[in-house]
């Protein structure tokens, strides 16, 4: 049997602005804090911590933009997704499960327990890297809007997961 925590692996959530004022917005970088991977032969099962979410940094195009956001930014979007968008206090926990198929597959399926929801979603894989994307919506989450609407995240995030070699 392996395990991973947020010691030896990492977790990282990317979320990306819309809207008619995203010129003013970032998209972001966050990590989750606290998670637990296991895998037992080819059973695969995780826990994360949706309270812990992390702001890491803005993005823009795809790089990390150090210092457009300040500690209170942080805070205050930390604030935001545990208590408006992932409702934190009331679903605190996270989890995936999957049998991963033999060989070296590019992607695999599996269960993932989100906000209340239980739904398959499609994992890819490079190497050490997983991936998936997620539709908001689909787990019963509203993406974050501000501004009537003219500033906002797209309901799609992704989700990446990177092992130790």
């Amino acid at each position: 049997m392996t395990r991973w925590d947020a010691g030896s692996a990492e977790c990282l959530v990317f979320t990306y602005k819309e809207g008619l004022l995203s010129a003013v917005a970032h998209d972001l970088k966050l990590r989750v804090g606290t998670f637990s991977v296991q895998l037992d032969g080819n059973k695969l099962t995780a826990r994360f911590d949706a309270r812990t979410l992390i702001v890491v940094s803005a993005m823009k195009e795809g790089v990390e933009r150090a210092g457009l956001l300040g500690p209170r930014d942080h805070q205050k979007i930390e604030r935001t997704v545990a208590d408006e968008v992932l409702q934190s206090a009331r679903y605190p926990e996270i989890a995936f499960s999957a049998v991963i198929p033999p060989g070296d597959g590019a992607s695999f399926d599996g269960t993932l327990a989100l906000h209340g929801v239980t739904r398959a979603v499609r994992v890819s894989v490079a190497g050490r890297v997983a991936e998936v994307e997620l539709n908001q919506p689909d787990f019963g989450i509203k993406p974050y809007s501000a501004m009537f609407g003219t500033l906002k995240l797209k309901p799609r995030v992704l989700v990446r997961m990177t092992l130790p070699a």
